[in-house]
């Protein structure tokens, strides 16, 4: 059976849609894409781990994880993610979510950056950093069926987003030397991912 991108791709609640609606708002289109498609990596993955994650929280820490890096929400001096992390808790909390819910949209999103979440401390946490990962990086495409990868990238297209999310980690890194963002960029793993999905997009 085709995978229904559509039926994917939509937000599970009206919450949802608003953190959508605000990624849509404050990144370009490149990491609004690079936002939608770890969404669906997360949750196409998740049953085949036997993890049940809470939808609604996972959407809107997907779609707002990657803020701090935007000219609206860049912070000078504080990594990217817990940037994006206390963005994300401020909207969580604007929407009407306890303190302790709002928090979680905040660990997850700063979590995306660790090496590895393990599942049995954080669901969200562990499906966003394993998402971002294979968005980022090209890691872990045996994870998931060709034929979903395929179809999710054509709805989805990268728009040169290994390109430009390799600038923007590059800015990070030169002004936050001790950040995970430093790591990254060191790394070389967001050239070397673009050219993962280069060759696996043209298989």
């Amino acid at each position: 059976m085709s995978l229904d991108v559509e039926a994917l791709l939509t937000p599970p609640s009206p919450i949802a849609a608003r953190a959508l609606d605000v990624v849509r708002t404050s990144s370009s289109p490149a990491l609004v894409n690079h936002c939608l498609r770890s969404w669906a990596w997360a949750v196409l993955l998740a049953p085949t781990v036997d993890l049940e994650p809470d939808r609604e929280l996972l959407f809107v820490a997907t779609m707002l994880h990657d803020l701090g890096v935007t000219p609206s929400f860049d912070a000078h001096a504080v990594p990217f993610e817990d940037a994006g992390g206390a963005v994300g808790s401020v909207f969580a909390l604007g929407a009407g979510w306890d303190a302790a819910r709002a928090r979680r949209v905040g660990e997850v999103i700063e979590r995306h950056m660790w090496t590895s979440v393990d599942p049995a401390m954080d669901v969200e946490g562990h499906l966003l950093e394993v998402a971002t990962s294979l968005d980022v990086s090209g890691a872990g495409f045996s994870r998931w069926s060709t034929d979903d990868l395929h179809a999710v990238a054509t709805a989805l297209p990268r728009l040169g987003f290994s390109g430009s999310f390799d600038e923007l980690i590059h800015a990070q890194a030169s002004r936050k030397p001790a950040s995970a963002a430093a790591r990254l960029d060191g790394s070389g793993n967001v050239a070397a991912g673009g050219a993962r999905w280069d060759a696996f997009l043209a298989s």
